[in-house]
């Protein structure tokens, strides 16, 4: 997450003009990083009333440059659980955002044709590329799972994706994203004819679902 959110926080650090920030600043990266977290497990409506939140404390300052980077992140998180809306919030406000943060927003949709790449998050560059084992060497778990997505959206999906992703968002206990990328697992392994591997995922759904009750 850090990686994403980083995204955001420099962008309301170079706001400050004292070594001490505003409060507005310090609520809003609060809010942000507990909305996307509320997301990634499952509570949705905790999530909506976190970034409601973000959205206030940014609206104080009149900087929609600065909102249109949080809607940014709100969307990655959107993308590491396969939910794919092509950022509708964030484009709303794209004319207002860096020239790299509409890079990103392409990115996320999947539209890679003539994608200016050097303006991506350093990350995300090898994935674009193609290279052997970029997804894997991205050492933030959010953006790993962001560029899982992404690969998922555009028609890439191998098995070894489908495994990063799972053991990603099982190891950071996100239960949306794993019963999303479970079930990417499941209907893999039912096409592959594997029935035993195909119960034994879907054993793991269950106790997701049963745990999320």
């Amino acid at each position: 997450m850090r990686m994403l959110l980083a995204i955001v926080i420099l962008g309301l650090i170079g706001c400050a003009g004292s070594s001490v920030p505003p409060d507005w600043q310090l609520n809003a990266h609060g809010a942000l990083r507990n909305s996307v977290t509320a997301y990634l497990v499952g509570n949705p409506k905790l999530a909506d009333i976190e970034f409601a939140r973000v959205r206030e404390e940014i609206a104080s300052t009149g900087r929609a440059d600065l909102l249109a980077r949080a809607e940014l992140v709100r969307c990655a998180a959107h993308v590491a659980s396969l939910e794919f809306n092509d950022c509708e919030a964030f484009q709303k406000l794209a004319e207002d955002a860096a020239d790299s943060e509409q890079v990103y927003a392409e990115y996320l949709a999947g539209r890679w044709a003539g994608l200016n790449t050097a303006l991506l998050p350093a990350q995300h560059r090898g994935v674009v590329a193609g290279v052997d084992g970029a997804l894997g060497a991205i050492e933030d778990p959010l953006s790993r799972l962001v560029a899982a997505g992404v690969l998922f959206q555009k028609g890439r999906l191998t098995p070894n994706t489908v495994t990063i992703a799972t053991q990603t968002a099982s190891d950071q206990g996100w239960r949306r994203s794993l019963l999303a990328w479970l079930n990417v697992a499941v209907r893999s392994a039912e096409q592959l004819g594997d029935k035993d591997e195909a119960l034994r995922i879907q054993r793991r759904i269950d106790l997701v679902l049963e745990v999320a009750k």
